[in-house]
């Protein structure tokens, strides 16, 4: 299991942050897009086994669209105003301080 920030907009991958999807989400949704990003996933590995650009450009498409509908990319999903550290190194940011606390930051 990763790192979950303590705000819960972040988990932490190889000191990495990357957005959590909506909290608000309803489990049904949340469900129902992650069926729809698993085959779009699966569609990306299909493409490059295949060679075929275009698939793969539409399999792509697909991840974004799932991953935006989730809240994992896109807009924000908290309303305070606070910026976007997705994909942000975490000792780069305001959680600094909170990541280097943890117990075992080398393998999270």
């Amino acid at each position: 299991m990763h790192p979950t920030t303590p705000d819960g907009r972040y988990f932490v991958v190889k000191g990495q942050l990357w957005r959590c999807s909506n909290p608000a989400l309803s489990d049904e949704e949340r469900q129902h897009l992650v069926h729809d990003l698993m085959k779009a996933r699966r569609a990306v590995k299909e493409a490059k086994a295949s060679s075929d650009a275009v698939q793969m450009r539409i399999a792509r498409v697909a991840v974004n669209q799932a991953k935006v509908a989730l809240g994992e990319r896109g807009p924000v999903w908290w309303s305070d105003g606070s910026p976007d550290y997705n994909r942000y190194k975490a000792d780069n940011t305001p959680y600094a301080q909170w990541f280097r606390s943890l117990p075992d930051q080398e393998s999270s």
